[in-house]
């Protein structure tokens, strides 16, 4: 008897990336046609606008077909694999699927969305009609609708319209095995926690993130994002013919911060002011705490203290900790600091954040600095990291540079450049000595803060770095 093609061969489309974008560019397959493959198995990681990310196929079969291959760009809801989820059923069954059809407009796709990528948000729904290369999506198993199900009902998205049903065998599901998400299984796997031993409390037996959190600890504890590791494919370049040019793509995170930059330069009134500190005592006090038993095994630097003197810039400041909202024109004051602080990586400059640092002893602070930078380098940070930024701190002395006057990260208020420290004279007591000294620019928006409030913001920086023990009696 011959399978029935239909329900043989899956279909796994890119999935929605959320945060209103609409591509993402494949850079690596783990997977090649004739590979086994599981549900839950990583098959491929791709880029976004935002970060790099592993995607996770949902089925268990035998890889058909890659539709794409690495460093293509492919339109969210293009399928980008095919699996055969009952190979060898039939020894009449075909070798491969009925060849696919002319490109023809695709009827408008169902509200509800497909699954979306680890760390992102949910877009609003499109109904926005594109051509469509491939065999038809086949119907979905039980287990794949619940999760529809549940998806739609977070989304408050409406269900999908119901498929006429189709003649032939559907692939057999097992329903021993605990249903739940490729990403639910995936923090399920790194947290230690086995989905048999869960109550699922999700619609038709789906196991939720909130259901793997608490069977990990009485106390309700926000796990650690997931990461990603860094890409290993780099941009295609296209050398001239007379060798003199070289011509790389725009694409992934360097487009998308090209934008954002432009969008920030020329929506927020930027304006810059600069000041000379002597952080001589700020340098000595960092020496100290390399030593300090408080600190061990935390990365102590001048970047350390220098976030904690912005911190306290903004408490005595709050003002300056604010967004502006064009379309309710509203300024919206945020009583939680949310440090940002720009990283450069090989795919351009990402900003992820120190969630409510202002909460943060200052071991605290160090360590969630230490793993910021270290992520970021390794090219691991995930989308969620670099979201609800506040304000932000840009360190271009790593590179000699003095100082700069930098562009606002978009929605934020503020952003502190600090410039290389130097020994330099200066006039210390009454004498000129060579001191430890920097040069900070304070960039933030005009329409949110007026010179004055600039002006104390900058001051009271320069102010603890001068003076670290302000950091105690100001704090």
């Amino acid at each position: 008897m011959t399978a029935d093609t239909s329900t043989r061969y899956r279909e796994f489309r890119m999935p929605d990336v959320g945060e209103g974008l609409t591509e993402a560019e494949i850079l690596k397959w783990y997977v090649q046609p004739g590979d086994s493959v599981t549900d839950g198995q990583v098959v491929c990681e791709v880029e976004t606008a935002k970060a790099a990310v592993e995607l996770p196929i949902p089925y268990d079969g035998v890889v058909h077909e890659l539709r794409f291959g690495e460093g293509t760009t492919v339109d969210v809801g293009a399928s980008i694999i095919t699996v055969d989820v009952a190979p060898g059923t039939a020894d009449e069954a075909p070798a491969a699927p009925p060849a696919p059809p002319a490109v023809t407009e695709e009827p408008a796709e169902p509200t509800g969305r497909q699954p979306v990528l680890v760390g992102y948000g949910v877009a609003e729904a499109s109904t926005k009609r594109r051509p469509r290369r491939g065999a038809p999506v086949p119907e979905q198993a039980p287990a794949a609708a619940a999760i529809q199900a549940e998806m739609n009902g977070r989304t408050g998205a409406a269900p999908p319209a119901p498929e006429v049903p189709r003649v032939g065998p559907a692939a057999p599901v097992s329903t021993s095995r605990p249903l739940a998400k490729p990403p639910v299984r995936k923090l399920a796997k790194d947290l230690g926690v086995d989905l048999a031993t869960i109550t699922p409390s999700g619609p038709d037996g789906i196991i939720t993130r909130g259901d793997v959190h608490a069977a990990t600890a009485p106390a309700a504890t926000a796990a650690p994002a997931p990461v990603v590791p860094a890409a290993t494919a780099a941009a295609p370049v296209a050398v001239t013919a007379d060798g003199r040019e070289t011509r790389i793509p725009v694409k992934g995170v360097r487009k998308a911060t090209a934008a954002a930059m432009v969008g920030s330069a020329f929506t927020a009134p930027h304006v810059t002011e600069f000041i000379t500190v002597d952080v001589s005592r700020t340098m000595k006090l960092v020496e100290e705490l390399k030593s300090d038993k408080d600190m061990a095994g935390l990365r102590v630097n001048p970047l350390l203290l220098i976030a904690k003197a912005l911190l306290v810039a903004i408490k005595r400041n709050p003002e300056i900790n604010a967004t502006w909202d064009e379309a309710n024109q509203e300024i919206v004051l945020k009583h939680y600091v949310n440090l940002g602080i720009a990283a450069a990586t090989p795919r351009g400059l990402i900003v992820p954040n120190i969630k409510d640092a202002h909460d943060k002893t200052l071991p605290q602070l160090a360590e969630a600095l230490g793993e910021l930078v270290s992520t970021a380098r390794e090219g691991r940070t995930t989308p969620a990291a670099m979201q609800s930024g506040t304000v932000t701190i840009t360190n271009v002395g790593v590179f000699g540079v003095d100082t700069g006057t930098p562009i606002l990260n978009p929605g934020e208020s503020a952003i502190l450049a600090v410039g290389a420290i130097k020994l330099q004279p200066w006039v210390h007591k009454g004498k000129v000595k060579p001191r430890q000294v920097t040069t900070l620019a304070l960039s933030f928006d005009h329409r949110l803060v007026d010179g004055a409030l600039g002006s104390k913001v900058l001051a009271d920086i320069a102010a603890v770095l001068e003076q670290p023990k302000r950091l105690i009696t100001w704090s």
